[in-house]
């Protein structure tokens, strides 16, 4: 694994976990749930361990799915540049980079 990837998987293992370097979205949809399966899909995606190479491939831990309730959610970092206009220059440098978490019910993605 290279430095890059090493990083930027810190990095997004931070926002996910910690909830510390982004912002956290949800979709209407997933609002529309309830206050209660809000609660668990964020709970479930901070908790969320299950990378492999189908579903981590880079492995920068940018991307998953959760199962809650029997409805699947996924949810997927994405790196833009400081004014949230366009991609980040350098995702493994926190300095150029604005991380976002967006979360979503699996028929929304």
């Amino acid at each position: 694994m290279n430095d890059t990837a090493s990083k930027i998987r810190e990095l997004n293992d931070l926002l996910r976990t910690k909830m510390i370097g982004g912002k956290f979205m949800i979709s209407a949809g997933l609002s529309a749930e309830g206050q209660k399966t809000v609660a668990k899909v964020l709970q479930a995606v901070r908790s969320f361990k299950n990378f492999n190479q189908n579903n981590d491939p880079y492995k920068e831990h940018d991307m998953g799915i959760v199962n809650i309730d029997a409805k699947n959610y996924i949810w997927k970092i994405d790196y833009y540049d400081l004014d949230y206009m366009y991609h980040s220059p350098d995702a493994a440098n926190p300095l150029v980079t604005k991380r976002v978490l967006t979360i979503c019910k699996d028929i929304e993605y």
